[in-house]
C-alpha cells in the first residue's frame, strides 16, 4: 500500500506544541504521551537499524516504531498476530454482530469517567447477552462472543458503544448438546435492549452512589443533589439503540470483520485530505445518509482536541471475551463445543520469534527481500541508538 501522503504525525508535528501550549493543565498525562509518541514514531528519536543488501548493497534505514496503541502506523504487526491467534477459537457456526450504544447524555457521563463508565458498557453487554441467551424461551445456552469497544464516531466525536461478535448457539446447561440459534435470528433486540438499559443504568447509579465517579468543569452541576439523576431521566424510558447485524457469510468474514476492528485508531492516515491554512481536511461517511462519502474541514487545534477524546485510561483492555470464550476455561468449552460439532481441534499457532519472519507469514510482504534486485537478502549491518533518554519509556507497548 502507498504511503500517505498526509498523516496524524505530520499534523502533530507542525501543530501539536500549539496544542500543548494551549490546552496546558487540561491534557492528561495519557494524552501528552500519545501526542509524544505519534511523534517520534519512527524517527530518529526512537533509534533503529541499517539494512543492506547482500547482493546489490543498497541500503535501507529503518526506524523504530513506538508501538503506542493509539498510533496509526504501529497497528499492522499487531492486528495480524492477534487475528493469527484468534483463528484456533473458530467454530463452523454462523457469526452474529449486536452493536451496544449508549444515549449521548451516558456518552457525556463516559467522556470524564472513561475507565467506570466504559467498565459498566462492558459488563452490562456481557450480562444482557448472556442472560438473555439462557433464557429458555429465547435460546437457553451458554454463548460466548468477543466484545470490542471504539469511542468514536466518523466525524472524532465521542460515541463510545461495543460491538460484540457471538456464535450463533452455545451449550446445552447440562454441557451435553450444541443448541443452534434459528436461521437468521439470534435473540430479540428488544429484549437485549430494555436489559442493558436497565444493567447498565443499576450500575452507573452505584458508581456515583459510591463516589467513582467525577464531573469536572461545565460538567461540576452533575455532582450536585439531583444533578445526575436529573440529567438521566430522559434516558431511563427512551429506547436503547441495540441492533443485531445480518449474520456473517463464514468464519472467514468474522476474521476480516474482527481485523478492521479490533486494533483501529480514532482516525486512520488514509482518510486524511489535506492540512493546509492551519486546517485538517477528512474524509468521513455520513450514516444518515446512506453511507455518503465527504468531506469534513477542521482547525487544527479542534481535530487534535478530538482525536485525544479517545485516548483510553492506562492498562484498559478495549477488547474482551466472555462466556464460553472468556479466559478462564476457553479451551476446555471449546473442546466440548468441537466435540458436539463434530470437528477436529485446530493445529496450534506457532508464532515465529524473529518480527520479520512474523510480518512476512501474517502479511505476506517481505522485509528480507531487497526492494531494488530482488534477489538479494537485506541484513543488519548497524544498530542506530535513540537519541533521547525518553524514547525508551515511550516504546513500551501499550496495545
Amino acid at each position: 500500500m502507498a504511503k500517505p501522503t498526509l498523516e496524524l504525525a505530520d499534523v502533530l508535528h507542525r501543530h501539536g506544541e500549539a496544542c500543548r501550549q494551549d490546552h496546558a493543565g487540561t491534557l492528561t498525562r495519557g494524552a501528552l504521551r500519545v501526542l509524544r509518541a505519534i511523534e517520534i514514531c519512527r524517527t530518529a528519536t526512537l533509534g533503529g537499524h541499517v539494512d543492506a543488501c547482500d547482493s546489490c548493497g543498497h541500503r535501507r534505514i529503518s526506524y523504530n516504531s513506538c508501538r503506542n496503541r493509539h498510533c496509526p502506523k504501529c497497528q499492522a504487526l499487531a492486528r495480524a498476530s492477534w487475528l493469527e491467534a484468534r483463528k484456533a477459537d473458530l467454530l463452523p457456526v454462523p457469526y452474529f454482530h449486536v452493536v451496544f450504544t449508549v444515549p449521548e447524555e451516558v456518552a457525556e457521563v463516559a467522556l470524564h469517567n472513561k475507565a467506570v463508565v466504559c467498565g459498566i458498557l462492558f459488563r452490562a453487554a456481557a450480562r444482557t447477552l448472556k442472560t438473555v441467551a439462557a433464557d429458555p424461551r429465547h435460546l437457553g445456552a451458554e454463548i460466548g462472543f468477543a466484545a470490542v469497544l471504539p469511542t468514536w464516531g466518523q466525524t472524532l466525536q465521542h460515541h463510545p458503544h461495543l460491538h460484540c461478535v457471538v456464535p450463533g448457539g452455545g451449550l446445552a446447561p447440562d454441557g451435553e448438546r450444541w443448541i443452534g440459534c434459528r436461521p437468521g435470528f439470534f435473540l430479540p433486540v428488544k429484549v437485549l435492549s430494555r436489559l442493558f438499559r436497565r444493567l447498565f443504568l443499576e450500575q452507573l447509579d452505584g458508581a456515583f452512589a459510591s463516589g467513582q465517579l467525577r464531573f469536572p468543569g461545565s460538567c461540576a452541576g452533575l455532582a450536585e443533589p439531583g444533578g445526575l439523576a436529573g440529567h438521566l431521566a430522559p434516558v431511563r424510558t427512551r429506547d436503547w439503540v441495540v441492533y443485531a447485524k445480518p449474520p456473517f457469510g463464514g468464519p472467514e468474514q468474522v476474521l476480516e470483520y474482527l481485523g478492521r476492528y479490533t486494533h483501529r485508531v480514532a482516525i486512520a492516515n488514509h482518510r486524511l485530505v489535506d492540512l493546509v491554512d492551519g486546517r485538517v481536511r477528512f474524509h468521513w461517511k455520513d450514516y444518515r445518509h446512506h453511507g455518503k462519502r465527504k468531506v469534513m474541514s477542521l482547525t487544527a487545534d479542534e481535530f487534535i482536541r478530538r482525536f485525544l477524546l479517545h485516548v483510553l485510561p492506562d492498562g484498559f483492555a478495549r477488547i474482551r471475551h466472555d462466556g464460553l470464550l472468556g479466559n478462564r476455561g476457553r479451551a476446555a468449552k471449546l473442546a466440548v463445543c468441537r466435540r458436539l460439532l463434530k470437528v477436529p481441534p485446530p493445529e496450534p499457532v506457532v508464532l515465529a520469534a524473529d518480527y520479520r519472519e512474523r510480518f512476512e507469514r501474517l502479511t505476506g510482504c517481505s522485509l528480507c527481500r531487497c526492494p531494488v534486485c530482488g534477489a538479494g537478502t537485506m541484513v543488519v549491518i548497524e544498530i542506530l541508538p535513540a537519541t533521547t533518554g525518553r524514547s525508551r519509556r515511550l516504546r513500551i507497548d501499550t496495545s
